[in-house]
């Protein structure tokens, strides 16, 4: 039962929408739960607007994130954790502690790189409770003609966690499917690029 966290350190980051979006491509593949530990809850309110029966559920996990985890065990075969914009909301500590892997969603910013040196000093401390932990840096709303987006993976070498190879564009379609209550998945044509790179983070770093 994989345990993935979306963890980040600033709001704007893109994690609930990667959230949504990973959580419906790992559905096809096994049945799959997104628990929304972030007290904005983002992830709630894209199921609300989404008003179909097919679309993953998403559960309220803000109160007891780790009773949530429990009780989805044992129907569910990959939990999708949805944190807040902070790692040093009492959330985010209880996902790093109970979680296998922390995907960390970064944009080509300074601001984004400079919040992520705190995720690593939290992610270190998780590791004393959780030695299994692992926490991958995702590349997050690229855009590869820019000149800060083609230095964004020196910058991140600086950092002691490991950067995936697969970076998520700067598209259209997650944010317009996101507005619906919808994923890239659902868009056909439009949304196949995006979808391709979904499929390709979650067999790089989650099925990996």
């Amino acid at each position: 039962m994989p345990i993935v966290a979306l963890v980040g350190n600033k709001g704007g980051a893109g994690k609930t929408t990667l959230c949504v979006n990973l959580a419906t491509a790992l559905s096809a593949l096994a049945p799959t739960i997104v628990l929304d530990a972030d007290p904005q809850r983002s992830s709630l309110q894209w199921r609300d607007l989404a008003e179909r029966d097919d679309a993953v559920r998403v559960i309220d996990a803000v109160d007891d994130v780790r009773s949530a985890a429990q009780a989805a065990a044992s129907t569910y075969e990959y939990l999708i954790i949805d944190c807040p914009p902070s790692v040093h909301a009492v959330q985010t500590a209880e996902v790093l502690a109970i979680c296998q892997l922390a995907l960390v969603p970064v944009q080509p910013s300074p601001l984004d790189v400079w919040a992520t040196v705190h995720i690593e000093e939290k992610v270190e401390e998780a590791r004393r409770v959780n030695p299994c932990l692992r926490a991958v840096l995702v590349i997050n709303q690229l855009e590869p003609r820019t000149l800060l987006s083609q230095q964004m993976r020196q910058g991140l070498a600086e950092l002691s966690l490991p950067v995936a190879q697969t970076a998520v564009r700067r598209r259209m379609a997650y944010r317009s499917s996101a507005l619906e209550g919808r994923t890239v998945m659902d868009l056909g044509v439009r949304g196949s690029e995006a979808t391709h790179e979904i499929r390709q983070l979650i067999e790089e770093v989650v099925r990996a």
